[in-house]
């Protein structure tokens, strides 16, 4: 049974009704797609729904899966937090970063031949908030930092690398230390 999360002010009456009510919920996010749990704060959220949820890559739109009720959730780890219903505007700049992203390609394609990277550059993705993801057929290391560093020095800006394989993305390992991007190496950006 899937229940909705509801941002309605709850009496006595019902607070064993809110122990159970989901604090999280399971949203599948990103083109090459992650299944990741997102805090859903006061949100009033049902599965299916569009959301634009905040992640270490940025604002990015996902799809409701799934809801975790509290008493299951207590000691998950969130990937982000809902910010909020995905408005038909947040849709429509998707759908445009989207299309732009697809023309971009090949000439992503050929920076990463001209740079003789050791990487496949296998789809882009812009977030809502503008950042560039590049995925890439490759492990997380010396290629991935060099294509970052590279982008940045040739005026293309910070860009999130985005390693992905068989199983899917690669993801963040927080190593505590790096270059002082998010996740803690020059990777990441």
């Amino acid at each position: 049974m899937i229940r909705q999360a509801t941002s309605t002010v709850r009496d006595t009456a019902s607070a064993s009704a809110e122990e159970t009510a989901p604090s999280l919920v399971l949203a599948r996010y990103g083109a090459i797609p992650v299944v990741a749990r997102f805090d859903i704060g006061e949100c009033e959220v049902t599965r299916g729904q569009q959301l634009v949820v905040e992640t270490d890559r940025g604002e990015e739109l996902a799809e409701v899966l799934e809801f975790i009720p509290t008493h299951l959730s207590s000691n998950a780890d969130s990937a982000g937090r809902v910010l909020r219903v995905a408005t038909a505007d947040d849709r429509s700049r998707a759908a445009d970063a989207s299309r732009a992203c697809e023309e971009a390609f090949e000439g992503w394609l050929r920076r990463c031949e001209e740079w003789k990277l050791q990487l496949e550059l296998v789809d882009i993705e812009q977030t809502l908030d503008e950042k560039l993801i590049l995925y890439v057929l490759n492990d997380r290391g010396p290629e991935t930092t060099r294509l970052a560093l590279l982008a940045a020095a040739g005026g293309h800006g910070v860009i999130h690398v985005q390693p992905v394989n068989a199983e899917g993305v690669d993801p963040v390992k927080d190593s505590g230390g790096g270059c002082g991007s998010q996740g803690g190496c020059g990777c990441s950006h």
